[in-house]
């Protein structure tokens, strides 16, 4: 069984002409507090025992949580002897903790299926799982590098060097730590953050940890004006909207001729540029309840041109430039195989027939598992007849661009629910402005 800690040790100090005298994680939000929220997302799973790690006014979060009943669940409160910060205070109560836990921020609005979560821990093995999800504002934030089977690689604490792409994979601040892992830590600050010292100390040592892609709702409260965007989003209904509890609807995007600009096979990063007014546009789309996510097919891998890390590169260009706009794709799916055979230096084993290369519906299929989406209230935007007969074939409504190919491929005979001069005509349509039938 796994526990749940909450750390809500903070004063709040910048929340004090909201809390008054109250440690932060009870601070009002959406007519409960913040760490009421938490505990009905708790209650809201599998996992029934908490453990809570105060500090500032430890009385205050006991008398609240009481033994947790009222939330069916089993609480228990240890204040923290001299603030140790939020790694510390975890490593001192470990005597108190089970085997494997998950590691909550008390200051946080959140709404994660974390049962899906400890369940993707459990499969990989991992020593840790971190949640990590792109934002709109990566280049202050901890940037977590991963390998292609999504374990990390690299942890990049804040501020980051200038002129260098990364991929806009932050860490939320949501973890499933094993006790057993996190014991072979030594020679921490007196301070210790998990970020910047325990899991680069881990990866250091050669521990698995596990990066869970998520595009959920997690987001700091711990100023006035984040308490106050938080309960906004509440009320709104997008902090539900996001959870991977329930499904949603997702934009699907080719990346070739409606992102960036078609050149032909683009195998280094710098031959990638977007179009005007792309990141706008992508921003709309994070801003409303559709999820984003790339679809595109690679075969620059396939045919040598590129690896499989010289592609990742060629997509934190792409991460970096949206970016600039504070945008974001919640995922990128792509196909790197190729059915052709003859292209000097060409990956043998990635030469045939498979289920993924557009219009073959595998990277859909695959997405709206992981991802949750509803395909019957979903779109596709792309350039090529190829994108048309894929949405065609998944039950996805389409909207064929006049950049890149325009359509012009001639590859399939289907025709799209409508068309737009661009991705950004696409997405107003999409989003309720005009409507044109395609013509």
């Amino acid at each position: 069984m796994t526990q749940v800690v909450i750390l809500a040790g903070g004063m709040g100090t910048r929340l004090r002409e909201i809390t008054g005298d109250l440690p932060k994680p009870l601070a009002p939000v959406a007519g409960t507090t913040l760490l009421g929220r938490q505990l009905d997302l708790v209650a809201a799973s599998s996992l029934k025992d908490v453990v809570i790690l105060s500090g500032y006014r430890a009385d205050l979060i006991a008398d609240y949580c009481g033994d947790g009943s009222r939330w069916g669940l089993t609480v228990r409160c240890i204040a923290e002897g001299e603030p140790r910060g939020t790694a510390g205070a975890v490593l001192d109560a470990l005597p108190q903790l089970q085997d494997s836990f998950i590691v909550m921020y008390g200051d946080v609005v959140l709404d994660v299926d974390l049962d899906r979560l400890v369940e993707a821990h459990r499969r990989h093995g991992a020593a840790a799982t971190l949640l990590v999800h792109p934002n709109d504002h990566p280049f202050d934030s901890d940037i977590v590098e991963l390998d292609a089977d999504n374990y990390v690689t690299r942890m990049r604490g804040y501020p980051h060097p200038e002129g260098i792409d990364l991929p806009n994979l932050v860490n939320a601040g949501l973890y499933v730590l094993e006790r057993a892992a996190l014991a072979q830590v030594a020679d921490l600050p007196a301070k210790p953050d998990f970020g910047k010292h325990v899991f680069a100390a881990m990866v250091a040592q050669g521990q698995r940890l596990y990066g869970y892609r998520s595009p959920e709702y997690i987001k700091d409260a711990g100023t006035p004006e984040r308490l106050a965007k938080t309960g906004r989003d509440i009320a709104s209904g997008k902090v539900a909207g996001l959870s991977l509890r329930t499904r949603a609807p997702a934009i699907f995007l080719d990346r070739d001729g409606v992102l960036n600009q078609e050149v032909g096979l683009i195998s280094r990063p710098q031959d990638l540029a977007l179009y005007p007014g792309v990141g706008a546009a992508v921003a709309r789309i994070n801003r409303s309840a559709y999820r984003s996510v790339v679809i595109t097919n690679q075969p620059v891998i396939a045919r040598g041109d590129t690896t499989v890390e010289g592609l990742a590169q060629i997509h934190a260009r792409l991460d970096t430039l949206l970016a600039r706009d504070h945008a974001y794709v919640d995922a990128l799916y792509y196909c790197p195989h190729h059915p052709d055979k003859g292209f000097p230096g060409e990956v043998s084993e990635l030469k045939f027939v498979c289920e993924c290369r557009k219009p073959a519906t595998g990277l859909i299929d695959r997405a709206a598992e992981e991802l949750q989406i509803d395909l019957g209230r979903s779109w596709l935007i792309g350039d090529t007849t190829i994108d048309v007969e894929l949405a065609r074939r998944t039950g996805v409504r389409s909207i064929l661009v006049g950049t890149g190919h325009a359509g012009k491929d001639g590859r399939f005979a289907a025709e799209p629910d409508l068309r737009a001069p661009d991705l950004a005509a696409a997405v107003s349509l999409i989003l309720g402005d005009e409507v044109a039938p395609a013509g």
